[in-house]
């Protein structure tokens, strides 16, 4: 992946779709949703009431269907996961639902595996639940599509466009109709010593 298409990502991170100023819900470090990147929720209404705030994807090219129908057979979706974490749970939902329309894999990947996704790509790890683009036969071309939950226009929408990076699509042309992330995150789990 060049170096162009990751500051083209990290740029993406920061701007949190459908975050309004002022809002405060789950946000960390006691900011408004308008100003952080990832919104920390610890139940169902704060979740539903910041994915209330997200625009979603209603409009998609012609070879939508077509692109993610035949990408299937290619490219894989992995997913972090931690158990109770709703966003977690939210996002699972909505990816068993693209790969019921467009047969993909999907799997869950450990935290040691995303922290190897986001070294490639120069971003911060941050956490529950990130969900990335890959071809099957290769682990280290990955593409994040998801961080936190999200639509399921919004979420099949950026697989459209990974898939179309991957086949070779300039990046910088996928990039701008890439959604934005909506950084709706499960709460970090606590730790409690060694394992």
């Amino acid at each position: 992946m060049s170096l162009a298409l990751a500051l083209a990502m990290a740029s993406a991170l920061p701007a949190s779709a459908g975050a309004s100023p002022g809002a405060s819900p789950g946000t960390s470090s006691g900011t408004s949703a308008g100003s952080s990147p990832i919104h920390f929720v610890s139940n169902d209404a704060e979740m539903q009431a910041l994915l209330a705030r997200v625009p979603e994807t209603h409009a998609f090219p012609p070879d939508f269907a077509e692109t993610l129908l035949g990408a299937g057979a290619v490219s894989m979706i992995e997913m972090t996961t931690a158990p109770g974490c709703l966003p977690c749970a939210d996002l699972w939902t909505r990816l068993t639902q693209l790969r019921a329309r467009y047969h993909w894999q999907i799997r869950t990947i450990s935290r040691e595996d995303a922290l190897l996704h986001s070294g490639r790509l120069g971003l911060p790890w941050v956490g529950y639940p990130v969900a990335w683009v890959r071809p099957v036969s290769d682990p280290n071309r990955t593409i994040p599509i998801a961080i936190g939950t999200d639509h399921l226009g919004n979420v099949s929408r950026n697989a459209y466009l990974a898939a179309k990076m991957l086949s070779g699509v300039r990046p910088a042309v996928a990039l701008r109709g890439m959604a934005r992330f909506t950084g709706i995150m499960g709460i970090p789990p606590k730790s409690a010593g060694g394992r």
